[in-house]
């Protein structure tokens, strides 16, 4: 079994090889045989990551602990679902996995094209294999996955068991983040093969933006749906009550996410008015080369993480693949320039073009302070022989007001006119929500909030609110005075002619509740203590006592729980069971805390073990108002992600206009 594993990835990598030629040579030549050949290559390789990846995961569900892989990763005493998730938990499985959604990838933009896009299909077939082609050689050659125990070099061994998932990954959110993370990830090789392939073939025209549109928009949500599964797995089994603690490789999986949401944003200005041709082509890239950079991070070994791999071999190969990626990138970009000029100026600062244009701005400006800060402990080692960490606080000094700057712009922009806004404009649609805002900045102070970045946040989600909320309200009325509709219909009317447009609104009202949430961490309040059982302590509102400690066993882990009850002013009100595990192959112990949900606020319960020198439990105890918002709000933002892909009832068609010139003379009134 391992002997036909390894030679399906070496001959997937072959046909890499052969698919990149074939197609190269095909456009050249004009041999329309060859680029035919190099598509069917792009399913051959497809169906040999196919087998590979099936036989091993047959070899974790059936321990085949020949395998080192296998031996490393999984043991007897897993549950199923574990072993099945064993595929991406360690190196070499995580990069097999990677090769096969890429695999996958590749075999539908083949398929879904055979008949169209012909100029362009010979480089994105390229693009896409050439990635492909990079990521086989690092499993074929370097890291392989089918590699087998032996003695010496002189026969295999089976270990008869193995040693087990890493018990922070036994986890059920851990069986789909990183998934659909890598299907985020690996998903944005798609824009950027036809944004490569446009600027080779010279095309003028936005062909790669209306192709790719919904790739980007489908990969951008998966994106963000890793990113908040890994937040709520941190937030459920780490322990320490955080979702979100800027570590090395949680910042690596937000940066494309950053760029590819200004990405979506700019195409618009492409598509309506002719701008930002070269911004767009320069964030789709970027955008790659950071899922690129991600994965390297987490391989490499040049970073601290809990999320990262152990030191592998394969870092200097990524080091060298973005390095010569990106300087084609580059070079071709700058050989376009002519081919990609705007076809219209920003007229006004105050527009809504404008707005889009800070927006990117701000989101790129987040991006680079992120980056900064995560290669920061690399760059003072390389210069300083010290590797100096930035720590959370740092982060959040820095993106706190950025995020806010970005909440107020999510605001802005539908309130501002294309082109050019007039005073009466400006007075007109900012009047309402900034008095929305104003007032509930007032009646926070009122009940005592003074925390200046959470009061500033809560405005702003109310002037954002008000904005969206008006703009679905116009529409809306529109439709029912028109169509005599009910309230209801012509909702769903109004966003069915725009899906687009109102699906972005209800996106960013997701947003808005996520910000709702990131505000409730002004609050948080906490306490650790060694409580003996029967004793009660306080915090906040809260009284909590511990009335007993369970101990346990199965075959995989070792348990020990304790019983937590709280009450609010002598009344009862809810039972947790935090429980501590030690897992018998690892002998790591993992958490598993206890947390009652409620939409004002979570009480989360951590047991940390028996005390030191003591028998007594030590609990850590913390409430965290508003936490459940951000949860709320990624299924509002999933919902308007779905609406943006559902096609329009009206298709929208922009006329482009040539600006020639600005007259500072009244044009003459005729009767």
């Amino acid at each position: 079994m391992e002997n036909i594993g390894a030679l399906a990835i070496l001959l997937a990598f072959c046909l890499s090889i052969f698919s990149i030629v074939a197609s190269l040579v095909g456009a050249w030549k004009q041999k329309q045989f060859l680029i035919v050949s190099a598509e069917r290559a792009v399913i051959c390789v497809w169906a040999l990551v196919t087998t590979a990846s099936g036989l091993l995961i047959y070899a974790l569900m059936t321990g085949d602990y020949r395998l080192a892989y296998v031996a490393a990763h999984s043991n007897k005493a897993m549950p199923m679902i574990y072993k099945f998730s064993a595929w991406w938990g360690g190196q070499e499985g995580s990069l097999l996995m990677w090769n096969f959604i890429l695999a996958t990838y590749a075999l539908v933009v083949v398929l879904q094209n055979r008949r169209k896009h012909r100029a362009l299909m010979p480089y994105v077939t390229t693009t896409m294999m050439v990635t492909q082609g990079f990521f086989l050689m690092l499993i074929a050659f370097l890291v392989p996955p089918f590699q087998v125990l032996s003695t010496g070099g002189k026969s295999i061994v089976d270990v008869g068991d193995g040693q087990g998932l890493n018990p922070l990954l036994q986890y059920w959110t851990m069986v789909i983040h990183p998934p659909i993370l890598y299907l985020g990830y690996v998903g944005y090789i798609v824009p950027f093969a036809f944004a490569l392939g446009s600027l080779i073939t010279k095309q003028k025209g936005d062909e790669w933006i209306f192709t790719t549109r919904r790739w980007a928009i489908v990969t951008w949500l998966f994106q963000g749906t890793g990113i908040l599964l890994g937040a709520g797995w941190a937030y459920s089994v780490l322990g320490w009550g955080g979702y979100w603690g800027w570590d090395p490789v949680e910042n690596a999986s937000f940066l494309p996410w950053l760029t590819s949401t200004a990405f979506l944003h700019s195409v618009t200005m492409q598509e309506k008015k002719g701008m930002m041709k070269v911004w767009n082509l320069v964030l789709v890239a970027s955008t790659f080369f950071l899922c690129i950079f991600g994965t390297f991070l987490t391989r490499s070994g040049i970073v601290s993480s809990v999320h990262a791999f152990a030191q592998s071999p394969i870092g200097p190969y990524f080091v060298a693949f973005l390095a010569v990626t990106i300087a084609i990138t580059i070079l071709l970009i700058l050989s376009r320039l002519d081919y990609l000029k705007s076809e219209a100026p920003l007229e006004s600062v105050v527009s809504r073009e404008s707005s889009f244009l800070f927006n990117n701005l701000i989101l790129l400006a987040s991006c680079f302070a992120i980056l900064w800060g995560t290669l920061f402990p690399v760059i003072s080692e390389a210069i300083a022989g010290e590797k100096i960490s930035v720590d959370a606080p740092w982060f959040n000094r820095v993106n706190v007001p950025i995020g806010l700057a970005l909440l107020f712009l999510t605001g802005v922009g539908p309130l501002l006119a294309w082109r050019r806004s007039t005073p009466d404009n400006l007075k007109r649609n900012f009047l309402w929500p900034t008095v929305g805002m104003v007032a509930t900045i007032g009646i926070l102070v009122a009940m005592g909030i003074s925390h200046f970045y959470a009061l500033l946040s809560l405005g702003l989600c109310t002037f954002v609110t008000w904005t969206i909320v008006s703009e679905f309200w116009k529409g809306t009325m529109a439709i029912m005075q028109k169509d005599a509709l009910g309230f209801v219909p012509a909702v769903i009317a109004l966003t069915h002619r725009n899906t687009r447009r109102y699906g972005g609104y209800i996106v960013h009202m997701g947003i808005v509740l996520m910000f709702i949430g990131f505000s409730g961490a002004a609050f948080n309040k906490d306490t650790t203590v060694e409580a003996k059982v029967g004793e009660k302590f306080p915090l906040g509102r809260y009284e909590l006592k511990v009335t007993d400690i369970k101990t346990g066993q199965n075959e995989n882990f070792i348990w020990q729980n304790a019983v937590i009850e709280a009450t609010i002013d002598g009344k009862p009100f809810t039972t947790l069971t935090p429980e501590r595990r030690i897992y018998e192959k690892s002998q790591q112990p993992v958490s598993m805390v206890a947390i009652r949900r409620q939409l004002n606020e979570d009480l989360y319960i951590n047991f940390a073990g028996m005390g030191n020198g003591s028998q007594q439990p030590t609990i850590q105890a913390y409430v965290f108002p508003l936490v459940s918002w951000i949860w709320l709000g990624y299924w509002i933002l999933l919902f308007g992600s779905l609406i943006c892909l559902v096609p329009a009832k009206v298709k929208m068609q922009y006329a482009r206009t040539e600006v020639v010139g600005v007259s500072t003379k009244h044009a003459p009134v005729t009767k």
